[in-house]
């Protein structure tokens, strides 16, 4: 057994020099009442915004191509940052300058909460960060000024108080962009990057499908942004009053405070539970997208167990299915790192050189600027790490894969391509009362602690490999499993009205080289609540793209535990039963090479 790794309570005790993932490397803002370039003037703003019926500022930086005025306007990009940044991050800042570089009109500010914006966190709350990036879209719109009477007579308008506007950001500042677009339909293009669709997924995943009862707490990632977020009284000099809540819940609204302790509590009692996950599902795209109708350009990071490329999938299927415009790209970095040469870098302020900037760039073009010829590419595209010609590094689809192979889980530990080819069998594991498999150390890229690589303990998972691949297979999308497990002592407590004592699985596809190593695709686990272990149950597991190299062989593990999630209460023995009419099914989206 491979060592273990850092607890999140170590994690936490670095938090305070904890940056924010979209928080990289860059010069900062220009500092002063206006600065200029040879190209634009940048103008340090505040604005007194209407949120959440309360008075919020709103620190903002003004980028103005020099040869827009108001007899020569021009649309403008809005922007703000991911969570715990800032304007003057690295990326934030980069947007403004990149897109004053092309002639837009930038307006880049700290959201709520942050930098020296004030007011309480409340995670992109339509109600009140949808209500502040309003406020802005009215300065551009010419109908309101800054708090200093500084006014934008120079933004190209649509109707009368109705400016050409496009937004962009990842993470935090991507979920906000759905949100304004909701309740503002002056918003005429957004560019979402690495963010939710329904936060109480992402805190708290439940893979099975149809699944009514809570998922598995992703704790490492949740407490990790928690803390972050709770200790900026400590690290920000002269915070504004308005961003201090109570001795209770320090810096978030309260409803957030109550959803985390309620996750981190380990119980699930049915109305409590509904109650906390009910206001993350209220704060998320999920529940206001139907409102949403500006065009869309998703981009979400294969690397990314925060927030997986299953959420942006449910948003792009949702938007697509209501009629409103939308094109989806899987770029190789999210949360969780994958950054690659010639991947998108927002910090350097370039788009001409990544295949996704030029797809952002065409996009506003088409969108703000009305150029109709402007091509804002497929409907789907996705890196692949396999390919070394930067020309063909993305994939152009019309639309996302489907699951085309079946594979079945034979009761000698086989993945084979017949059902008749199944052996009667049956295999137990059996959980711990601490971890014992190792997916990710969620909060390696933002603490530095060392990460070892994926393991499972003997005797606590189950695992059936295929044989040696006779070509190349590539997996583009979310493969799906359906289940069947026997737990006598999870079906004697299922049903003791918390949902804590459903029994608790981790599905996973790992990649078997001819020596043996075994990779995990990108660390990614789907975390399983069973509702009712009498019956049997779909998994979907994280979506991928990854390629099987001929004699390498797939690997379907389910394990009893993962030190990145809460796990099981009490201890739970699992049984897994196989016979050739009756056992799992493991399909997979494969696309042709």
């Amino acid at each position: 057994m491979s060592r273990r790794v850092p607890g999140i309570g170590a994690a936490l005790a670095l938090a305070l020099t904890l940056t924010a993932p979209f928080a990289l490397s860059g010069p900062l803002a220009l500092a002063g009442r206006a600065a200029a370039t040879d190209q634009y003037t940048v103008t340090a703003l505040e604005f007194t915004v209407r949120a959440g019926g309360r008075d919020c500022a709103v620190d903002a930086d003004l980028y103005r191509p020099a040869d827009v005025d108001r007899s020569h306007p021009a649309p403008a990009v809005l922007a703000t940052n991911g969570f715990g940044g800032s304007k003057s991050d690295g990326s934030t800042d980069a947007i403004g300058r990149t897109f004053a570089r092309r002639g837009y009109v930038g307006l880049v500010y700290s959201g709520l909460g942050f930098g020296k914006s004030g007011c309480l966190i409340s995670l992109d709350d339509p109600d009140i960060d949808a209500a502040a990036a309003s406020g802005l879209v009215d300065f551009l719109a010419g109908t309101r000024a800054a708090d200093d009477g500084t006014r934008a007579d120079f933004v190209t308008l649509d109707a009368k108080g109705d400016p050409r506007v496009g937004m962009i950001g990842g993470s935090y500042g991507g979920a906000v962009q759905l949100a304004t677009a909701a309740v503002d339909h002056r918003v005429d293009a957004l560019v979402p990057m690495v963010t939710w669709h329904d936060l109480a997924y992402s805190l708290d995943p439940n893979n099975a499908v149809g699944g009514s009862v809570p998922g598995v707490f992703k704790r490492q990632w949740t407490n990790g942004f928690y803390l972050m977020g709770e200790t900026q009284p400590l690290t920000v000099p002269g915070l504004d009053p308005t961003r201090i809540n109570s001795l209770a819940c320090v810096h978030f609204v309260s409803e957030a405070c109550a959803l985390i302790r309620g996750l981190n509590s380990g119980s699930y009692p049915a109305k409590a539970t509904a109650d906390v996950l009910g206001y993350a599902h209220s704060v998320s795209p999920v529940s206001y997208l139907n409102r949403v109708e500006a065009p869309t350009l998703l981009v979400q990071g294969q690397a990314d167990s925060l927030f997986n490329l299953n959420e942006a999938t449910a948003t792009y299927k949702t938007l697509k299915a209501q009629g409103t415009t939308a094109k989806m790209i899987w770029q190789s970095w999210g949360h969780s790192g994958g950054a690659t040469a010639g991947e998108l870098d927002l910090s350097r302020g370039d788009l001409e050189s990544s295949y996704v900037g030029r797809r952002i760039a065409a996009w506003f073009d088409r969108y703000l600027r009305g150029r109709t010829t402007a091509d804002t590419g497929p409907a789907f595209a996705y890196y692949r790490d396999w390919i070394t010609d930067p020309a063909t590094t993305y994939a152009r689809a019309d639309q996302l894969p489907p699951l085309d192979e079946k594979l079945y889980l034979s009761g000698d530990g086989k993945l084979v391509d017949d059902r008749a080819k199944v052996a009667r069998g049956s295999r137990e594991y059996t959980n711990w009362p601490v971890p014992t498999s190792h997916s990710e150390n969620s909060l390696s890229g933002m603490t530095g602690l060392p990460d070892p690589a994926p393991y499972d303990t003997r005797g606590t998972y189950l695992g059936w490999t295929g044989p040696p691949l006779n070509g190349t297979t590539d997996v583009v999308g979310a493969p799906r499993a359906t289940l069947k497990v026997v737990s006598s002592a999870a079906r004697r407590v299922q049903d003791s009205g918390d949902a804590a004592d459903k029994l608790v699985l981790f599905a996973k596809l790992y990649d078997l080289a001819p020596d043996g190593t075994a990779t995990l695709v990108h660390r990614l686990v789907a975390p399983v609540r069973i509702p009712d272990v009498t019956k049997s149950f779909t998994v979907t597991l994280p979506g991928i793209v990854h390629r099987f190299d001929k004699g390498h062989r797939l690997r379907f593990v389910i394990a009893a535990s993962d030190d990145a999630y809460t796990g099981n209460r009490g201890i739970k023995p699992v049984t897994v039963v196989s016979s050739p009419r009756d056992t799992g099914v493991l399909e997979l989206p494969v696309v042709a090479d």
